[in-house]
């Protein structure tokens, strides 16, 4: 399943890379794109287990950018 999130506090390209770097190594992530320039994220993970993927991307994104919150 795949799907667009924008991203609220993202506020540094190296960041964005290093968030999209983090999230393509979580298990039942298909593959992550996270554009610095536009403020979004693409995610394509197993649409079973899609929520838990989506949870833990954005427990690891907040590590590398506490400000970080995925819109849903």
């Amino acid at each position: 399943m795949k799907k667009v999130f924008r991203l609220r506090g993202l506020d540094c390209a190296v960041c964005a890379a290093k968030m999209e770097r983090a999230a393509g190594k979580i298990e039942g992530v298909n593959s992550v794109s996270i554009a610095y320039i536009t403020g979004r994220m693409t995610l394509d993970a197993d649409a079973e287990r899609f929520d838990e993927v989506l949870a833990a991307v954005e427990k690891a994104c907040s590590r590398i950018e506490p400000d970080l919150r995925i819109v849903r």
